[in-house]
């Protein structure tokens, strides 16, 4: 392969096409929609579009060029993390998704005043909307970032233009159809997402001389196909990373709106469980192939003797543009954008979903006025993530940037111990003490992260975290529990 520079011309052109046919998609599914088109899909969109779409929408532009370029450091071991994940899926396909269903819930978070009351409901939408904010606008800046240096910043256009495009452009393909548009957008970004990994594995490979026989006996004996991890102080210990997996996935696909909004757009639940089981299937098939293609990339620059970068992130960017030709140049910059567009753009949906659903008493005005506010709403939704990510440029210190972004993450917290709490047991709470509770345990958990090694002998938290933010959650809710004549002082379980 010889290294062959991608113009920025060549970059625009690509992207004009890209989007072309996102907004003919966008035409096409929007067409005669009404607000509960875009809310619901109407309930008929197939589960296989979903399953398959969905894969795009929990993998992100951090995920597509981490995962591979993580080998390096930690081989395999990721995929403890994954198979947890299934387990999580498993969760979510038989408890929750009958619960939603069952429930006829358009926003999950309903769910919350049904079990508890007011406060509890607005806290668990607050906490969906304030961490779906910050990571849709973290993973967008990303993109825009590699964007502003490879095209916009040699003709001189500065990044808040570019950071407008962007928005703009998600904007326009989603404002009519909202969820049904995004099925199938989706799936369209998918395909690019897997075709880009597919073609770089091939072409490593081809280079490398291997067959597909070849290619997988050499990654399977490398050092770098280690897959388990069995030292307990070890931040991989297959353990945390398992059970981490499969609270994380239970959490933040099963508690959060963006993800289950999909789910929810199918017929039935019997439809809407082949999809996820569906989904699973095809995600631990791509988080393999990310993997091995991870090892593709240390192997073929090892033989080359190209230098690793010191950011391990930039492996995969580097080689794909500068030494892998034109054709995979092409396919992961179509990758790259496709992993995070379609991330973003369910969660412009989803935002306007909850927040339409959940503060605004949507569902009790006529069609015409529930129009006017949905497009309002999801103008101000795109405004304040354009403005989230001109604050992460501005702030321009990726040590802060990525510390708000992993804040972000203990926001799923107090959902997944809220929502614990109500399946597991049957007891009454103050339902106005709940925000307190969902607002102390993210920062308790915080201070016990930042003390762990002092406290704990050593024991550092990795993902694992969110399952301490859960408890402390689900502890302090135990703490409102009402005292009934029936129950005076001993609190049954259900």
């Amino acid at each position: 392969m010889n290294p062959t520079p991608i113009s920025p011309l060549l970059v625009v052109s690509i992207l004009v096409i890209y989007f072309g046919l996102l907004l003919t998609i966008a035409y096409i599914t929007g067409k005669d929609a009404d607000t509960q088109t875009f809310f619901t899909a109407n309930k008929s969109s197939p589960w296989y579009l979903v399953a398959f779409g969905m894969i795009g929408t929990s993998l992100s532009g951090v995920t597509f060029i981490s995962v591979p370029g993580n080998v390096g450091n930690t081989q395999f071991a990721y995929f403890q993390f994954v198979l947890g994940n299934v387990v999580g899926y498993f969760v979510i396909a038989t408890v929750l998704m009958p619960l939603y269903y069952r429930l006829n819930l358009i926003s999950i978070y309903t769910y919350l005043e049904q079990r508890f009351g007011f406060w509890a409901y607005k806290m668990g939408s607050f906490f969906f909307l304030l961490s779906r904010t910050v990571g849709a606008a973290f993973r967008l800046f990303l993109v825009a970032a590699v964007l502003q240096i490879g095209v916009y910043e040699q003709w001189g256009i500065p990044f808040w233009v570019n950071v407008l495009i962007t928005i703009f452009l998600i904007w326009i393909y989603t404002f009519q159809g909202g969820i049904k548009t995004i099925v199938w957008t989706d799936t369209f970004q998918t395909f690019f997402l897997v075709s880009a990994v597919v073609i770089s594995v091939y072409l490593i490979s081809k280079e490398l001389g291997l067959s597909m026989g070849q290619m997988v006996s050499t990654v399977k004996g490398s050092d770098y196909s280690n897959m388990f991890v069995w030292d307990f102080k070890n931040n991989r210990y297959f353990f945390k990373q398992f059970f981490a997996g499969v609270f994380i996935a239970i959490a933040m696909t099963g508690l959060d709106q963006d993800l289950m909004q999909k789910n929810l757009t199918c017929k039935n639940l019997k439809e809407a469980q082949k999809n996820m089981f569906s989904f699973t299937i095809v995600f631990v098939c791509v988080n393999l192939l990310f993997l091995t293609l991870g090892a593709l990339l240390y192997l073929y620059a090892n033989t080359k003797g190209i230098a690793i970068p010191a950011r391990t992130d930039y492996l995969y960017p580097t080689l794909a543009l500068n030494h892998f030709g034109l054709l995979a140049a092409v396919f992961f910059l179509l990758g790259i954008t496709a992993s995070s567009y379609a991330s973003a753009d369910s969660a412009l949906a989803a935002l306007t979903t909850s927040f339409c659903i959940d503060f605004l008493d949507f569902k009790n005005k006529p069609e015409a006025q529930r129009e006017k506010i949905k497009f309002r709403v999801h103008i101000s939704f795109s405004v304040l993530l354009f403005l989230v990510i001109l604050l992460f440029e501005a702030i321009n210190d990726e040590s802060v940037v990525s510390a708000v972004f992993t804040a972000a993450g203990y926001t799923y917290g107090p959902l997944l111990g809220l929502f614990a709490f109500g399946l597991l047991t049957k007891l009454p709470v103050r339902d106005k003490y709940v925000p307190l509770v969902c607002l102390l345990s993210p920062i308790f958990c915080y201070i016990i992260n930042t003390n762990s090694e002092a406290w704990l002998g050593g024991y550092k938290f990795g993902f694992e975290i969110l399952i301490l933010n859960g408890f402390l959650t689900f502890m302090g809710m135990l703490a409102l529990v009402k005292k009934t004549e029936q129950q005076p002082e001993k609190m049954k379980m259900s």
